[in-house]
């Protein structure tokens, strides 16, 4: 029984578990809808369909990353998720009591060294003769979720300085009121 292995299984249930609990909560927590909204004025759009795939991506690569099971995939996915969410919380610096990013990072930064570094013996990829965790598995799961994640974080950036820009056109007061003569 290796200390290494049961470190790896230790990392694996609890950031896989928190990653399923916090994609749970965006799908199940406060109704998907409630989600919706919060993604939209985040500048995700559309709302819905990157709400369901943000909690998707989070429950999925969790629970993948728990259960030791394809970690490659597990890892690159809740990864690219991870980084989506860095770039909401980058404005308020790292420190998570300031509202920074420093909670999606060490998620995110956790899982590429998981994807990377393995699952350890105590694994559904062991017990499977790592069939789905190889070199190649890896790098296409980390290259595509890479391209998935700056695909997602342009688009959010788009529409957040398109926002921002009708913020900036709209007048201070609200609509001008004509004044009767």
């Amino acid at each position: 029984m290796s200390n290494n292995d049961l470190g790896l299984l230790a990392l694996r249930l609890g950031i896989g578990g928190t990653l399923v609990a916090h994609g749970a909560q965006k799908l199940f927590g406060g109704g998907i809808e409630t989600y919706t909204g919060a993604m939209h004025a985040m500048g995700f759009r559309p709302g819905k369909r990157n709400a369901v795939l943000a909690g998707a991506s989070e429950v999925g690569g969790g629970a993948l990353l728990a259960l030791g099971l394809a970690t490659p995939v597990g890892g690159a996915v809740a990864a690219a998720a991870m980084a989506a969410a860095v770039t909401v919380h980058k404005p308020n610096g790292f420190f998570t009591t300031s509202g920074g990013f420093e909670y999606p990072a060490v998620l995110g930064l956790t899982s590429v060294a998981l994807a990377v570094g393995g699952p350890g013996r105590y694994s559904l990829d062991a017990a499977t003769g790592h069939a789905l965790n190889k070199p190649w598995v890896t790098v296409l799961a980390l290259a595509a979720a890479g391209v998935g994640a700056t695909l997602t974080i342009r688009q959010r950036q788009a529409a957040v300085a398109a926002d921002a820009q009708e913020s900036a056109d709209a007048p201070a007061d609200g609509p001008e009121t004509p004044v009767a003569s």
